[in-house]
């Protein structure tokens, strides 16, 4: 299949023995290991979903998910941990919304628009390197996650990259056939058919890469903020206003 690709057997299989032996000390039972820190003496345990709800194996917009659920179930099936123990919920979404490779999209801006976002934001794929396609933020697929995931509370990243914006859009709402609907499409060929109801929202036009506190953001921000908040019914607790840990504003 690759005439071209030269490998040392030995020497490969060599290193991997090295590595096998670094690695044997940190193998564990996983369902013993977790059992024992949720029982013993009290420990901080934070458990991170490594993709985004809507490529969730069963919640996702299927097929363009992964192989697992990455929503809050996960916790359970992935680690063992009986849903008791599951504490707080928090969810994180950038002040924009990306989408990498196909799929639907509803609040994508394949425009200007979205060029700024993507450029702004340096938005390309980790794995693949692809550029991510970029638009509004749609509160209609962020509430159907909090559905999902029940979030306490909700960080909210990249906000500095709107800076720039003098207008900007939040989807709120899907219509199908011209009529309103309360729900988010599980079928993919309904979710391409939708059109997105905005609100509109004045931007700040202010550099708040250096703010750290909520009360220093300009007020036009503090309100896409709230805006978000009244919407979801959850509270903000962490807003993004860089690359660093610096950069994130805590609420509470």
């Amino acid at each position: 299949m690759y005439p071209s690709l030269n490998i040392d057997t030995e020497k490969e299989l060599e290193c991997l023995k090295d590595y096998a032996e670094k690695i044997r000390p940190l193998v564990k039972d996983g369902v013993y290991f977790m059992y024992k820190a949720l029982n013993g003496p009290t420990k901080k345990i934070l458990v991170e979903g490594a993709n985004a709800a809507l490529l969730d194996i069963d919640f996702g917009t299927y097929p363009f998910v992964t192989s697992s659920n990455c929503t809050v179930g996960g916790v359970c099936t992935g680690l063992g941990i009986p849903p008791q123990n599951v504490g707080d919920v928090y969810g994180v979404v950038k002040a924009y919304t990306t989408r990498v490779g196909v799929g639907s999209f509803p609040t994508e801006q394949s425009n200007e628009l979205g060029d700024l976002l993507q450029s702004r934001g340096r938005e390309f794929g980790v794995t693949t390197g692809r550029k991510r396609r970029c638009g509004w933020l749609d509160l209609v697929l962020v509430k159907y996650a909090h559905m999902i995931n029940g979030f306490t509370a909700v960080a909210v990243t990249k906000l500095d990259i709107l800076d720039v914006i003098e207008e900007i859009k939040i989807g709120v709402a899907y219509r199908l056939d011209g009529k309103k609907i309360p729900y988010f499409p599980a079928n993919q060929e309904v979710l391409n058919k939708v059109e997105v109801d905005y609100v509109t929202l004045p931007g700040w036009c202010s550099n708040t890469a250096h703010v750290r506190s909520f009360e220093e953001l300009p007020e036009n921000a503090q309100k896409y903020i709230h805006f978000i908040e009244e919407f979801l019914n959850v509270p903000v607790k962490w807003i993004g206003v860089g690359k660093s840990r610096e950069s994130m504003i805590q609420l509470f």
